[in-house]
């Protein structure tokens, strides 16, 4: 990778004002403001919980194994009755999997989604011991101890440490796991059940739990000793926790079901962000950058999934593109990134022409056959089709673009326009719109004829969809009459079936990605808007705002880490505006004295 000095050279440049060909990393002087700036990622200042899909089966005092959000296990608990369910998640949903050889609950956890071992628990009180190899179950030599409400850490099924519990009465006592068989070690300071403990089996934290009374103590485990550091803020159990080693930890939840976190940075906790749902007995994977907490009690026992992102992620952003060349809204686009995109179409009145983008500038392209607005479009720059909208009248025409022309190819079976879509050229979906009245016909495109499949749950018109193909799609908002809505539905090739709302109802927005992860921006509530949505499956979060609040815009790409958008109104004029959406995003910081 090249690095600045070779990218930018050492010297400094004089611009005045923010410096528009900077770099990540470079250095201006600002000869108007009379400062030195520069540019640097834009990143989060601290992490946060975004909610995730659910457990299929609710649970408390549910083991766990997994180093990040996104390859995790959750085995055992108290459904009731005690459960043997193992569920595997992958950063969308959770999948059952093999079960425990035997059911039970309070046993600690360690290790991967792949490579995890499963001790101890009840009822009755057990010293059983299971390794997990990514598929199945197996029953190994069992603990000295018969031990629940244990600490844990491990990093695989060969590598743990199980440390206090309630044998009972209150344990101090440590086993550690070497693949084989247990070794009774050096026991706590503090005898306790229902603390906290992440690490391994050479450096790991103990944190909380009930001694009793409810104790905030902290004890740090270098492979051979137990020493005491600094306590919790808040006093707590059963508490879990999640962490590779005994300098980052991330504790959180625990009695009265509360949603407090804390992170431990080698020296001292400090309160964070809050889980969105307060909860005890809990499980806890990961790490103190990628975490999950699923399952527990809250106010009745709960199956909901929350992922943990820690401070200095990415932050998305927009940044202006070249304008298109002729202003219009109700387009249609295809695309399959921001440096790779097609609008065809729009209005008003109906209009036939195609422009092709390259990441920095609009370039007019041979005309679609048909013109006209409020059309659906999806695909690439090089292979796209379009269908419907409104010339007038309105069509069921259908054209498929091959990156130099556009051939007309089997109509739709109903004309409509304001539709929403998803999918390639040759594997397509177009779902809802208007007739009149408004649709919740759905039909799908093989690459030669459409055919009708299950409609929408909700009829509606000038919305937005996602999806990579014609077995997946997101329909998102619109107008239902007399009001906007901001209901969702997910398409999986068979049928069509009600999610998470949208935060903010809204319709003719734009759309980009897939059902798993989508990015909703713009459209219409009360005034055009600039809002930005990013739905991770499960949950949908606001994110960086467009520059310019519009309605009616039209989107390229099936990726929610680059794309675009185009024309499109607030309410008048039409716009030709054009902006780039990226994952990541930078800032300008200015030097001071």
């Amino acid at each position: 990778m090249a690095t600045y000095k070779e990218k930018v050279g050492t010297a400094v440049v004089n611009y005045a004002g923010d410096y528009p060909g900077a770099v990540e990393g470079e250095l201006w002087y600002d000869s108007t403001n009379k400062d030195f700036k520069y540019l640097y990622p834009n990143v989060t200042a601290a992490g946060s919980w975004r909610t995730g899909n659910s457990l299929n089966t609710a649970r408390e005092y549910i083991a766990g194994a997994g180093v990040s959000n996104s390859a995790s296990l959750g085995f055992g608990g108290n459904e009731p009755p005690t459960s043997a369910k193992t569920e595997s998640y992958n950063g969308t949903s959770w999948t059952e999997v093999n079960d425990l050889s035997t059911g039970r609950n309070q046993m600690g956890g360690a290790g991967t989604y792949t490579s995890a071992v499963g001790f101890g628990g009840t009822p009755p009180l057990s010293n059983k011991t299971d390794t997990w190899n990514g598929t199945n179950w197996t029953e190994v030599n069992t603990m000295n101890t018969t031990t629940r409400l244990m600490g844990n850490a491990g990093s695989s099924s060969t590598n743990a440490l199980s440390f206090g519990g309630l044998t009972p009465p209150n344990s101090a006592k440590t086993e550690s796991w070497n693949g084989t068989n247990w070794t009774e070690t050096t026991d706590m300071n503090t005898a306790r059940h229902q603390l906290g403990g992440g690490g391994t089996n050479t450096s790991a934290l103990a944190m909380g739990g009930n001694s009793p009374p409810l104790v905030a103590n902290t004890e740090l485990w270098n492979g051979s000793n137990w020493t005491e550091v600094n306590d919790l803020n808040t006093a707590r159990a059963p508490i879990a926790a999640s962490g590779s080693g005994n300098t980052a930890i991330l504790a959180f939840g625990g009695a009265s079901t509360t949603g407090k976190t804390e992170e431990w940075n080698g020296t001292n906790w400090t309160e964070t962000t809050d889980m969105s749902t307060a909860r005890s007995t809990t499980g806890g994977t990961g790490i103190t950058t990628s975490a999950l907490v699923f399952g527990g009690y809250s106010t009745t026992i709960t199956g909901v999934t929350e992922e943990w992102t820690g401070a200095g992620a990415a932050v998305g952003g927009w940044s202006t593109g070249g304008s298109l060349n002729t202003a219009r809204q109700t387009l249609g686009g295809a695309g399959a990134s921001s440096a790779a995109a097609l609008a065809f179409g729009g209005g008003p009145p109906g209009v036939a022409i195609t422009e092709l983008y390259d990441g920095s500038s609009w370039t007019e392209v041979n005309d679609l056959n048909t013109g006209r607005a409020f059309l659906g479009g999806t695909g690439t720059q090089t292979a796209a089709l379009a269908f419907g909208g409104e010339g007038p009248p309105t069509t069921t025409a259908t054209e498929l673009w091959n990156g130099t022309n556009w051939t007309a190819v089997n109509s739709m079976n109903t004309a409509r326009v304001l539709m929403a879509e998803s999918g390639t050229s040759t594997s397509a979906l177009a779902f809802g719109g208007e007739g009149p009245p408004n649709l919740a016909v759905t039909e799908s495109y093989n690459g030669t004829n459409w055919t009708e499949v299950n409609d929408l749950n909700t009829a509606r018109r000038n919305f937005s969809g996602s999806g990579a193909s014609n077995t997946e799609g997101l329909a998102i908002g619109g107008y239902i009459g007399p009001s906007n809505t901001a209901s969702v539905e997910s398409y999986n090739g068979t049928n069509w079936t009600e999610t998470t709302d949208i935060n903010t109802a809204r319709r003719a927005t734009g759309a980009s990605g897939t059902p798993s992860s989508t990015i909703v921006f713009g459209g219409y509530s009360t005034a055009a808007s600039a809002l930005t949505e990013d739905w991770n499956g499960a949950s949908w979060s606001e994110v960086a705002d467009l520059t310019t609040a519009r309605a009616g815009l039209a989107a390229a790409s099936q990726s929610t880490t680059s794309s675009v958008t185009f024309g499109g109104n607030n309410p008048s004029p039409v716009t030709a505006a054009t902006e780039e959406w990226s994952s990541s995003s930078n800032v300008v910081k200015t030097l001071t004295d």
